[in-house]
């Protein structure tokens, strides 16, 4: 239920008030507290009065008081109250006639009335400061009738006092002063004005807004371009240039006992910047406060941890029309919607452009900017679009999530701007205004819902992305972007790996898609990356810049659909952002740590622009090493994976990641034994380049010693600790992977009783199919990436294709070296395929595909002549080429019984083996021949099993 702040403050008013309406909101200050506006009626002697009243709502308290009831209603558009609750500021809006306003005043055009008269009034602005202590409440007028917005705000002090207070007055285009107020402090509780000082800041400027949490003012002026001094223009172009002004983003941080400083001066490119003096409205919106009119609707955000984002939202027709063709704007021409986000932390803009907006409802559109769970971005539009942009500073930005509308507010909200939060000063507000309990299982992740206002009707309204609006937008959306996005989002920002399972079984209801490897492999690298940063020592957290966390690409473009809409997001680069902020040594108190100095230490780490690590140069050298790779002449080696199954890295595990939820994911094990027949096996090979590469690339860009120094202190140490760590996620992440697509494929090795080979052969058709088209989409991404399996599924996907594939195209898929046949699964398919003519000649087919030594031990086993013939063959060849082999003890095996040299009809067939064997005994001792295969082969070569 929504519940709104109107409705709510109504039931703390006293119960002698009367009847209260027109609620509005005037302010909000850097406590969190609300200033509010309303009016009264009163009736006395069977008349009527009304008047307006401002107060000031505690939201950690939920406390309500009343500042000053006023003899009359006044149009009070804006309010600010000081540290101390002792004086507040507030600006009214009143219609006068043109000829009592004390400026000129331009008569100005709409173009939506046909009839270009001049109007006959004008609203005026005025500011005023009431001392709420003393006898009588005491209303001082600032002297300020203006037909430009004006604005008042306090300045808030780290360290609270009573002898002075800040306030600035802010006059749209005119100047923006500084008002400090001393204190008579001799006067004991009431502390009178005694003084009133003021100080010009700023002259003209175009835009500007105050972010009372960092105590900084933002404003846009016009600064003249400087000319070159080496030109080969004429005079008259000289003049023209020297006229041209560019507009100017500055940033003025204000301190207690210091002077104000410019922390920020950034050169910006306004499409569409008016140059009129007035465009011909105001909104005199409060949160955030800002002065603006418009023809420039801009708004920074910030974030404490120094990320700092400007967000600029305009309209705008691709090919620029004539004057009289945008006067002829009707409702029904549409015009393109398109937003930019500048992160200054990240030196780079996200520009996203939608065309086809009705002019009728472009010109209304207000959208949402807001900072989510310190990693992303909302821009919400109501009714259009949700946009969550990836803003975050451990990575670049390059995972952007664009959906539809979001289907948890309610649609009669138009314009939401996010409240202050407070969680931190009170334990019992974090239970009132942030009332949904954490989703995911990060302990950090406190900031899950923005509790929001909507401020034309002051509803206030929950900001949050669940996990099942993502999870549906995942299942209708087509776009691989969007959905590479929200796997990233739940993989790196959420670490919710039941999520990511939910999102594999959606996933294999189109187990053919082209786009599936690519998913896989999103799931592996951004697995692996959440994996390695969890428990990190704080002295390899700089590594962590190097490894790699996600396959999207940096910068790259894309369009989508939503809702019939295109949109398209583009990224640029910005170059050279650290110079256009104060550096920590130039401050007024150097290296004292705020806003700006962690956003000049987050630029510092971002110009060395280093690539991270791509596991696709792994796979490209793999290409050639597996190639000639012999794993019967491989030893032993140390690396995370051992032949006997399991991790000898000490590393978090998958499970304890996730350890906040009971998932149950990772503890059902695999449907096939996770143990090797062989000594050394490929995985292992693959986890050791995998290793090695790291390792030196690590070593090479991350340590002190490098080229390019990395901030931190990282040593060698560091490098073989990361690296490590790394290649144990890698194996933990692909068989977590594994264990997603078996159970998508309703293969649970919890509720199956059998393992391996035999599960394969209790598989219905359906299930074993789609258990194979996975696994194949699954082994494919994993050798693109240079990803190791786990132990023992090699022979369980070999096996699963054999029962799977056509014989023909099983032997394809072992040409292509996608089925490798090892020793165990040799011997079971060998054992399978009966002793027929037209099978004998398929096993020959496939021992020709084995290496030498595997076949020659499945070649002992089976019991065929061709078997005989091949090994006596083998054994003549070896006895005469002078190979020395020792003739081991062997028993018959062969099935059928003959009657010796009864088989034969004369004694002379049996004249050229007598001379093969009086060979053999020249080249060989007796102990070295085997003469019963010999024998048996010979006889077995006279019967016609071919």
């Amino acid at each position: 239920m929504i519940e709104n702040l109107a409705a709510k403050l109504c039931l703390l008013l006293p119960e002698k008030a009367h009847s209260a309406e027109q609620w509005k909101l005037l302010g909000q200050e850097k406590d969190g507290s609300l200033l509010i506006g309303w009016t009264e009626e009163t009736v006395e002697n069977d008349v009527s009065r009304s008047y307006t009243v401002v107060g000031h709502y505690d939201r950690i308290n939920d406390k309500l008081q009343v500042l000053h009831q006023f003899s009359e209603v006044l149009n009070i558009v804006q309010a600010t109250i000081n540290q101390c609750r002792t004086i507040f500021g507030y600006i009214t809006k009143q219609s006068v006639p043109i000829d009592m306003t004390t400026e000129s005043v331009e008569p100005f055009e709409t173009t939506e009335e046909k009839d270009q008269s001049i109007p006959t009034e004008v609203e005026m602005y005025e500011a005023f400061i009431v001392e709420l202590k003393g006898k009588e409440v005491k209303v001082h007028s600032l002297d300020t009738k203006r037909t430009k917005q004006v604005r008042i705000q306090f300045l808030y002090k780290e360290k609270e006092h009573r002898q002075w207070d800040k306030f600035l007055l802010l006059i749209h285009q005119e100047c923006i002063t500084i008002y400090t107020i001393e204190f008579d402090t001799s006067v004991l509780e009431l502390h009178p004005i005694q003084e009133l000082k003021s100080e010009s800041l700023v002259k003209a400027f175009i835009w500007a807004q105050w972010d009372m949490v960092n105590q900084v003012l933002y404003h846009i002026h016009h600064r003249k371009i400087p000319l070159s001094l080496v030109s080969e223009d004429d005079d008259e172009e000289k003049e023209n240039k020297s006229v041209r002004t560019n507009p100017t983003l500055s940033g003025l941080q204000f301190h207690d006992d210091l002077p104000h400083e410019t922390v920020l001066n950034i050169p910006l490119n306004l499409p569409q910047l008016s140059t009129a003096s007035n465009c011909g409205t105001y909104e005199d919106d409060v949160i955030p406060l800002r002065v603006h009119d418009c023809s420039l609707d801009l708004i920074v955000v910030s974030d404490t941890k120094g990320m700092v984002c400007v967000c600029h939202h305009y309209l705008y027709r691709p090919v620029k029309p004539q004057q009289h063709v945008l006067n002829s704007l009707n409702e029904s021409n549409t015009v393109h919607f398109a937003y930019s986000v500048t992160l200054l932390h990240h030196s780079c803009v996200i520009h996203c452009v939608i065309p086809g907006i009705p002019w009728a409802h472009a010109k209304l559109i207000r959208p949402t900017f807001a900072i989510y769970q310190h990693h992303h971005m909302i821009v919400l539009v109501q009714g259009l679009f949700t946009h969550l942009l990836e803003i975050g500073t451990n990575h670049e930005p390059c995972c952007h999530i664009l959906c539809g509308p979001l289907t948890s507010i309610p649609s009669r909200s138009s314009y939401l701007v996010p409240l202050l939060e407070f969680e931190n000063n009170s334990k019992t507000s974090k239970k009132k205004y942030d009332t949904a309990s954490l989703e995911g299982c990060s302990a950090s992740q406190s900031n899950v819902n923005i509790l929001t206002i909507d401020l034309p009707t002051l509803d206030l309204v929950q900001l949050t992305i669940s996990s099942d609006f993502l999870t549906e937008v995942f299942r209708k959306e087509t776009s691989t972007e969007v959905r590479l996005g929200i796997l990233h989002y739940f993989l790196s920002h959420r670490h919710d790996l039941d999520i990511i399972s939910e999102l594999i079984c959606t996933i294999a209801e189109k187990p053919r898609s082209l786009e599936m490897v690519r998913y896989m492999q999103e799931i592996l690298i951004g697995g692996s990356y959440a994996l390695v940063q969890k428990n990190l020592l704080a002295d390899a957290i700089p590594l962590l810049a190097l490894l790699p966390v996600t396959t999207m690409e940096e910068y790259v473009s894309f369009e989508i659909k939503v809702n019939n809409l295109s949109i398209t997001l583009s990224h640029e680069k910005l170059w050279n952002t650290s110079v256009m902020l104060l550096s920590p040594q130039q401050r007024l108190i150097p290296y004292r740590s705020d806003l700006w100095t962690r956003l000049w230490d987050h630029l510092s780490k971002n110009n060395g622009d280093k690539a991270r690590f791509k596991p696709s140069k792994i796979a490209e050298k793999l290409l050639v090493s597996l190639a000639c790779y012999q794993p019967e002449a491989l030893s032993r080696s140390s690396t995370p994976m051992s032949p006997s199954g399991g991790l000898v890295v000490a590393t978090v595990s998958l499970g304890d990641l996730t350890g906040c939820r009971s998932n149950k994911l990772l503890d059902s094990g695999l449907p096939f034994n996770e143990t090797e027949s062989c000594t050394a096996s490929k995985q292992e090979h693959i986890v050791s380049v995998n290793l090695r590469e790291l390792s030196m690339y690590l070593l090479k860009h991350g340590t002190q010693t490098s080229i390019s120094h990395v901030q931190g202190a990282c040593t060698p140490l560091h490098v073989h600790a990361m690296a490590t760590r790394h290649v144990a996620a890698q194996l933990e992440t692909s068989r977590a992977l594994c264990q997603m697509l078996c159970r998508a494929a309703s293969v649970d090795p919890r509720l199956e009783q059998e393992r391996g080979f035999v599960l394969v052969d209790q598989l219905d058709e359906a299930r074993r199919w789609l258990l194979f088209v996975l696994l194949e989409r699954y082994r494919c991404a994993i050798e693109s990436i240079a990803f190791p399996a786990p132990q023992g599924f090699t022979s369980f996907f070999t096996y699963l294709g054999y029962r799977t594939l056509k014989y023909s195209m099983f032997l394809q898929y072992v040409q292509r070296s996608v089925f490798e046949l090892q020793v165990d699964v040799s011997k079971i398919i060998m054992a399978d395929i009966s002793d027929t003519r037209e099978n004998a000649i398929r096993k020959l087919t496939l021992l020709s595909l084995l290496p030498r030594s595997r076949a020659k031990r499945l070649l002992n086993q089976w019991l065929h002549p061709v078997s005989f013939m091949l090994r006596a063959r083998e054994h003549a060849a070896n006895i005469l080429s002078g190979e020395i082999c020792q003739n081991r003890g062997r028993t018959l095996q062969h099935r059928n019984h003959h009657n010796g040299l009864a088989a034969f009809p004369s004694a002379d067939r049996l004249s050229p083996l007598d001379t093969f064997l009086d060979l053999l005994t020249a080249k060989a001792s007796l102990t070295e021949l085997d003469f019963g295969l010999l024998i048996e082969a010979t006889v077995t070569s006279t019967e016609d099993f071919l």
